[in-house]
């Protein structure tokens, strides 16, 4: 799992769900606000990971995050089961549940989860 710092990930966070947007655009959006010089820097370091498309549209760049969210979202949890739990998903439920106050509505959602993945392991 790449680490992002604090900016970096507020950047990605606003791509995502932006989708395309200019350095002016990101820096708009982020809160106690950087120079626009920084913002520039930290989409060019951005691009050079990877994580950031960049494409000079009228004179300008326009940027957008390489992965939607659904599948940034995806590819963290596979390094956070990786990295804490040893690839168990059954132990990362065992802590969710143990560690949270969910509500009754949640647990039967969950439930209902397992439910349809137990007759899906079963065909």
């Amino acid at each position: 799992m790449q680490e992002f710092s604090r900016r970096e990930r507020q950047i990605v966070e606003i791509l995502q769900r932006r989708g395309k947007s200019t350095a002016q655009e990101v820096l708009e959006e982020l809160p106690d606000q950087p120079s626009y010089s920084t913002v520039r820097t930290l989409l060019r370091i951005l691009a050079g990971k990877g994580h950031v498309k960049a494409k000079l549209v009228a004179g300008r760049y326009e940027y957008e995050a390489s992965q939607s969210k659904d599948r940034a979202a995806k590819a963290s949890l596979k390094s956070l089961l990786s990295t804490f739990y040893g690839d168990s998903a059954e132990k990362a439920m065992a802590a969710l549940i143990g560690n949270s106050n969910l509500s009754r509505g949640e647990l039967d959602r969950i439930s209902a989860m397992i439910e349809r993945a137990r007759k899906a392991a079963k065909e």
